[in-house]
């Protein structure tokens, strides 16, 4: 069983930073893309960040938070961070981590987290 665990949701006035942290433990053979999507109040589920590798060239964004916030990971601790720069009352949302994963019986599979909330406001 594999399980994603996020932290460092809060509450930041415009302008501010924050950084997200969401790992991922249980039976993993390997990780084949890790991202964080976001929901804002009646909105759909999108895509704010994705990356395949520990490589930063292989990190895709969101038009609409390029140049303020950046997705990293760390292969050997099987985690994903979102820093989050010049943070605007708009980025408020819900947070979920996203992981490909390949479980140790070869399985690939598509895991989420619960989420980790992201105010912006003053």
């Amino acid at each position: 069983q594999v399980q994603l665990v996020e932290s460092g949701g809060g509450l930041v006035q415009p302008g501010g930073s924050l950084r997200l942290t969401c790992a991922a433990s249980g039976s993993i053979f390997s990780i084949d893309a890790m991202g964080w999507y976001r929901q804002a109040p009646g909105r759909e589920r999108e895509l704010v960040a994705i990356t395949t590798s520990t490589s930063s060239s292989s990190a895709n964004y969101a038009n609409s938070v390029k140049g303020r916030f950046t997705i990293s990971r760390s292969g050997a601790e099987n985690t994903v961070y979102l820093q989050m720069n010049s943070l605007k009352p708009e980025d408020t949302a819900v947070y979920y981590c996203n992981a490909v994963i390949t479980t140790a019986a070869h399985y690939s599979m598509n895991y989420w987290g619960l989420g980790t909330l992201v105010t912006v406001s003053s």
